[in-house]
């Protein structure tokens, strides 16, 4: 087990943890929490042994692996694949023994290094690291790409992936779901509750707290406190705990005041003095219940929108994508990512957007927020019209060399510019306070951004969004570095806001409580997804199993193929029949694809009907009935659906 006894960490002059003590047992899975700055990381650095503690005891087995997510940027040209076989530790030291023993022709020693490689799972590290990869949202087609070919937080992806392969007894994840969309988020949860090893998680996603902690270490006034429990049994529990202390403190607060007042009156009187000096010397040995003092809540609200077009926007025929890059040959065709979606957002409306991992959301979302052009189609926007598009990627708006201060300077010249303004308050000292409802205070309104930390760079995003009083939000991974109490401010501000939210993110708990309506970004269109979140997550882990099991058959085919003997020769003339073959095949599952569809949709209209009449005043046989009837049609649906994915699939390819 870990065992922390009387730890004292500092960072500087400021003391993290002060004679603080927890244990965690092999097998548990632990949440660490705190507000931004507590000393989460800095605990991991101590486990890892990067830090030392400044004072007490530390205690690991010294038997158990590490694994954890290298937070370096890797810089290296080998494949996906093979990146992420190198983060099995164990193979690779197989790997090394085998390559030193066949240089010794040392043949007991060369039989034990083979034995060992076998055990090691070399036999099948290719298959588990393409699991890993396909998992964490890559294409097929990525496997084998060098790893510096792909963006920042793809790149991080892959890290996690390594460290997933590495055979361990304790991983560390620090904030494991920053760079994940919802589908890999999901796949991610499934894979660590298989997890057999002790683990620690610091997240502010509460969902994936609660689907994969059974513990949570709470890091408050420099102490860990330890409940057993996810983060939401946590919570009741400190409530209860809050609750507790305050009563206390009450209670004992009325007895030293009781104690006192009796000392007071008769410490001068000569018969009662031996009394008075006993109280006083109760008092003395009595340990003090401090105050109940509860972390500073973080709020804000969006101001009432100057006009509420309806609808907002509307899209007739959009083709989303991207133009040819700069430099292509005359004649590229753009990039067509999503085609001919013709949809009305009106006032009012919260649509969480949904779909898998390179589907398109963002990419409609930067459409929407005028950062890109539609390729085809128009889009007509209401009149008066005011987005607030809060980007992926915080510094696609913002300035690394600007301070705070700067940047809403910059806003209300462009704001003014563009006769956008409504009467927001436009002088340096108005500007000034608004950022302090935000957290900037004093010189952090001076501080330049690119010093900032994530979650700080994230409110000054939302700072800017509040200053511009828009009706209509692109919200595009809002939630990505901002800690839980920032996450539940802006949920409380958005189900405030009167105007029309769009919402891309993988925080289930903040698209439940924002969200009414989901649309489907998926092979290329937009469709309403008529399910909740559940519904939905187990729509993606039916995708990610079909997914991996034919990653499988692929790789069976593949060693079946090089393990056959060549084909024979074939007769030239037989030849151009091949690819008739292969037509008419795709003809067959186009047709049964439509078929398919066809029936989907006759029985959703017959489930209709069946439901509306269960909704009326029905007698109980007639129920019955109805249920019956409703089961079968269920069943069916199911198994047309399950087909209409494979087959979709098989189209895709």
């Amino acid at each position: 087990m870990i065992t922390l006894k009387n730890v004292t960490l500092r960072r500087g002059a400021r003391v993290l943890l002060d004679a603080a003590s927890v244990t965690v047992n092999p097998g548990e899975k632990v949440g660490l929490v705190g507000r931004n700055g507590a000393g989460k990381s800095t605990l991991f650095a101590l486990l890892n042994g990067t830090l030392h503690e400044d004072s007490g005891d530390c205690n690991i087995p010294a038997q158990w692996r590490l694994a954890q997510v290298a937070q370096d940027m890797p810089e290296t040209s080998e494949s996906a694949t093979d990146f992420v076989i190198a983060g099995d530790t164990r193979l690779v030291a197989a790997q090394a023994e085998v390559a030193a023993a066949e240089a010794t022709d040392d043949g007991e020693r060369m039989g034990h290094a083979y034995m060992e490689l076998h055990d090691a799972g070399a036999h099948d590290a290719s298959a588990r690291a393409q699991a890993l990869i396909l998992g964490l949202g890559f294409r097929t087609t990525e496997l084998d790409k060098p790893v510096n070919s792909f963006s920042g937080g793809w790149r991080m992806r892959l890290q996690l992936a390594r460290a997933l392969m590495c055979p361990s007894d304790l991983l560390l994840l620090d904030e494991p779901t920053n760079h994940l969309d919802l589908d890999a988020l999901v796949w991610l949860e499934a894979w660590l509750q298989r997890y057999t090893g002790t683990m620690l998680v610091i997240s502010h996603d509460r969902e994936f707290l609660d689907a994969v902690t059974n513990v949570t270490v709470h890091i408050e006034t420099a102490k860990l406190n330890r409940y057993g429990g996810n983060y939401t049994k946590f919570e009741d529990m400190r409530a209860e705990k809050m609750e507790l202390q305050q009563a206390s403190y009450a209670k004992q607060q009325e007895k030293i005041a009781h104690l006192k007042k009796f000392i007071d009156r008769f410490k001068a009187q000569a018969s009662k003095a031996k009394q008075a000096q006993s109280r006083v010397k109760a008092l003395d040995r009595m340990e003090k219940i401090g105050p109940l003092l509860a972390e500073a809540e973080f709020t804000f609200e969006f101001k009432e929108p100057a006009n509420l077009p309806n609808p907002m926007l509307s899209m007739q025929g959009i083709d989303f994508g991207y133009p040819p890059p700069e430099g292509a040959p005359a004649g590229t065709p753009p990039t067509v990512i999503v085609k001919n979606v013709s949809k009305s957002v009106l006032a009012g409306q919260r649509i969480g957007i949904l779909g898998a991992n390179g589907q398109g959301k963002s990419t409609v979302v930067k459409t929407i927020a005028r950062d890109l052009a539609p390729l085809a189609g128009e889009i007509i926007e209401g009149k008066g019209l005011s987005i607030g598009y809060f980007a992926q990627q915080e510094l696609d708006v913002l300035r690394p060399q600007d301070t705070p201060l700067e940047h809403m300077i910059w806003l209300v010249k462009d704001t003014t510019a563009r006769g956008a303004l409504s009467g927001q308050a436009t002088r340096e000292q108005d500007l000034r306070s608004f950022l302090g409802g935000f957290n900037f205070t004093g010189d952090q309104v001076k501080q330049t951004v690119g010093t900032m930390s994530g979650g700080e760079k994230a409110r000054l995003v939302l700072c800017m969004l509040v200053w511009q009083r828009p009706n209509l939000l692109l919200l595009d991974e809002p939630t990505n570095h901002l800690d839980l109490a920032t996450r539940e401010a802006l949920g409380m501000a958005l189900n405030e806001f009167e105007g029309t939210v769009m919402l891309v993110s993988h925080d289930r708990a903040l698209l439940r409580a924002v969200c009414d309506e989901f649309w489907l970004v998926s092979r290329g269109g937009i469709n309403p997804f008529d399910g909740d979140l559940d519904d939905y997550q187990r729509y993606l882990l039916d995708e990610a199993k079909r997914q991996r099991e034919a990653l499988k058959e692929a790789n069976a085919a593949a060693s079946a193929t090089a393990s056959a003997p060549p084909p024979p020769p074939t007769v030239a003339a037989t030849e151009p029949a091949r690819p008739r073959r292969e037509d008419n095949r795709t003809r067959q599952l186009r047709k049964e694809f439509e078929l398919c569809e066809a029936r989907m949709a006759e029985l959703a209209q017959q489930k209709a009907v069946l439901e509306e009449r269960l909704s009326g005043q029905p007698g109980m046989d007639e129920i019955n009935e109805l249920g019956k009837r409703l089961g079968a049609l269920q069943d069916e649906l199911d198994q047309l659906e399950a087909r209409w994915l494979e087959l979709s699939s098989s189209l895709d390819d």
